[in-house]
């Protein structure tokens, strides 16, 4: 079906009427401050606790307008014998907001959560070279940083933090059961109470029980005398004699 003529210029104009019938809100700012959303891409906020020093937020920045000096400490071992470790120490981090295109490029590949987005957008300077912030001013920002968003409550729970989790169970329930039998050691030493040599005896029959022995066939003692035998006695037999059938 073809459209009717006119049809795009009759709903312009009905937009532009219900805009002209509806009530005009002005923001009375900066008396009062806009109620921005938590997302909202203001200035970058540093944690400097988290930076490594790794350097990855400078190389995959597209503007270039990222600044870090470092230098390398000596760590000394940490236990006898060991080995010494060098580390990397922040001497400068700085971000030149007038050439910044807020593309969240450097926040995404911190693998240390250094780097966080601050709602905050009133750092407007008269002269362009006072946009360069450092990492003093980066970590003003970081305070203002808002909270993350609550978890979906129907949502999976992490593996990492379900692990966590059934580890510190158990942990937890190995330390109750220790406590517990210290406790009872602790009340029975108190109390004076022994354990009796007869009870001692049927505990270790009940939870050792002997094993059972099979009857052997061969007699285990002496041999019991014959009745006819006894009654007959076989005829002693001279051992000089040959015996019959023998010349």
């Amino acid at each position: 079906m073809a459209p009717i003529p006119g049809s795009g210029l009759a709903k312009g104009l009905a937009v532009t009427l219900r805009t002209m019938t509806k009530k005009t809100v002005t923001e009375q700012y900066p008396d009062t401050q806009p109620d921005l959303p938590p997302r909202t891409r203001g200035v970058i906020g540093l944690f400097e606790e988290n930076c490594t020093v790794c350097m990855l937020c400078a190389r995959e920045c597209p503007d270039w307008c990222i600044y870090i000096d470092s230098h390398k400490e000596t760590v000394p071992a940490a236990a006898p014998g060991g080995r010494e470790r060098s580390r990397n120490v922040l001497d400068r981090f700085a971000i030149d907001f007038s050439l910044c295109m807020y593309c969240g490029i450097c926040i995404e590949v911190c693998p240390f959560d250094a780097l966080f987005w601050s709602p905050e957008f009133e750092y407007a300077e008269t002269d362009i070279h006072e946009l360069t912030h450092e990492r003093d001013k980066l970590r003003e920002w970081m305070w203002t940083v808002p909270a993350p968003p609550a978890l979906d409550p129907a949502a999976e729970e992490p593996k990492e933090i379900a692990a966590a989790r059934k580890t510190a169970e158990k942990l937890a329930a190995t330390q109750a059961a220790e406590a517990a039998q210290a406790a009872q050691a602790a009340e029975a030493a108190r109390a004076g109470k022994s354990v009796e040599p007869a009870q001692a005896a049927a505990v270790t029959e009940a939870t050792h029980p002997e094993p059972t022995q099979v009857p052997s066939a061969e007699p285990t003692g002496p041999a019991q005398p014959n009745p006819a035998e006894a009654t007959h006695p076989k005829p002693a037999v001279d051992p000089a004699e040959p015996p019959e059938g023998q010349s």
